[in-house]
Parts: C-alpha cells; structure tokens; sequence
C-alpha cells in the first residue's frame, strides 16, 4: 500500500469517526497479507473490530454514567452459600427479558443476603446490552427529590429518575418515609409505569410495604404499579457479610 493511499484512509477514517481503523491501518494490512484475505474479508474484518470497540467505550460510559456502586457480575455472586435461591431464577433475569418488557423485578431478602450484588449485575448485564442505568437508593432519591421541590426544580429533577432504561432503587425499607415522601416515590413509580424497567431491592417483605411508606393508600398505589409486570425474588439464607467476616476471622486465626 502506497503512503499517500495510505494517507487518504486514515484521514477518510478519522472523518468517519473510525479512529481505530485510522490507529491501525498498518496492522489490519499486515494481517490482510499473512492471512490472504480477500477484500470483502477484509471489510468484514475492520468493521467488526470498530463495532466491538464503540460497543466497548459506550458500554465503559453507560457504567460511568449508572452511578453504580461496584461493577461485580453475577459470576462473583456465590450461589452455593443461599441454597434456597435458585440461581435459574436469576440468570432468567440476566436475559433482560422483563426489561425488554420495560417489566420490573424485585429482590425481597434480609440483610447482608447479596440483593445490592444481584441487582448491580444485573445493571452491568443491562449496561452491556446498550440499555441505560441509573443506580440510587430509596432514601437518596426522596433526598434529592424533596430537595428539588423546596427549589421549584421537581419536574427537572424527576427526569433523572424517569429517563434511563433500568432504573436501580436499593435498599427500600430501611428508613420509614411520611406522606409527602411517598407522594414523591408514588410519581417516580407511576411515570416510569409500562415506559421503563426498575430493579428494586428491599428488606421488608410486600405486606410490610405500608409500614415503609406511612400511608396505606400511596402504599397501595405504589405497589400496584410496581408489581402489575414484576419478577419477584425473596431469599431468606444466611448474610454473606457474615461469611466474609468469619472468613477474615478465621484467616487472621490461622495466621496467629
């Protein structure tokens, strides 16, 4: 290949926003010539290159963007220690069907179980698939919310809620919420209906919900919408961050 041609697709390239093929022109000549790649070969060979690397830097983005807290996959998730979770249940999940649907799924364990764990590889599994993610919990978002009505901003800050695919709410539950807070989960829940996925995770069982929330009739409300198209899980097996400590216990134990 002649430098000017060589030249004239490099620059073509970086036009076409292609700027690995612009980095590796070289390379890709190179393995063409070992290889005795026909064009279309050739062709086939750069362009699914490029696609895997766009794919990659959008999927890199989407995580950055999903303010979520850890990256761990459901391969790191140790399913031998809840036996009373069937792991089909969650790899029927991982096929994002029920997002797909714009459906929700909820995780309804104790403590310490792993829910956060499942429900932020799932996010990454979404991530992956081109869907947009946003991670929060429950009492970061009436925060925020509230927030923004004191400042006249509501419906603006409602979009950050509303806009991503996967919209993750962790840990509902652990703080009980009066009327006015509920009003704000209540018109998240209700705008995201049957036009966005959640994956909502919790301590407290369904019936427990009116607790949560203070008022029997939002309460209601909220979870009808919720559970209308919902994929619920509940596990009730031993913490996991019991285990890890009884690990380094045993660990610091062994070294003593």
């Amino acid at each position: 290949m002649s430098e000017l041609v060589s030249t004239r697709i490099r620059t073509t390239a970086a036009k076409l926003g292609l700027p690995h093929l612009a980095e590796s022109l070289n390379q890709y000549a190179g393995r063409t010539d070992e290889a005795k790649m026909g064009y279309l070969d050739f062709l086939d060979l750069v362009l699914a290159e490029e696609l895997a690397i766009r794919d990659d830097r959008r999927f890199r983005q989407g995580l950055r963007l999903s303010k979520l807290p850890h990256h761990e996959t459901l391969d790191e998730y140790d399913f031998s220690f809840q036996p009373e979770l069937d792991p089909r249940k969650i790899k029927d999940l991982a096929t994002l069907a029920f997002v797909e649907a714009k459906a929700n799924a909820a995780l309804l364990v104790p403590p310490g179980v792993g829910k956060t764990h499942i429900a932020v590889a799932l996010s990454v599994v979404a991530c992956r698939a081109g869907f947009s993610v946003y991670f929060t919990t429950l009492d970061d978002m009436v925060r925020q919310l509230k927030a923004a009505e004191a400042a006249g901003l509501l419906s603006s800050k409602l979009r950050t809620y509303l806009r991503p695919g996967v919209l993750v709410v962790d840990e509902v539950g652990y703080q009980p919420h009066e009327r006015g807070e509920a009003n704000l989960v209540f018109q998240v829940i209700s705008k995201r209906h049957e036009k966005g996925s959640i994956i909502l995770t919790s301590n407290r069982t369904i019936s427990e919900w009116v607790h949560v929330f203070g008022d029997e009739v939002l309460a209601t409300a909220i979870l009808d919408r919720l559970l209308y198209h919902c994929d619920v899980v509940s596990i009730n097996g031993p913490s996991c961050r019991q285990k890890s400590r009884l690990a380094a216990i045993g660990r610091d134990t062994n070294v003593a």
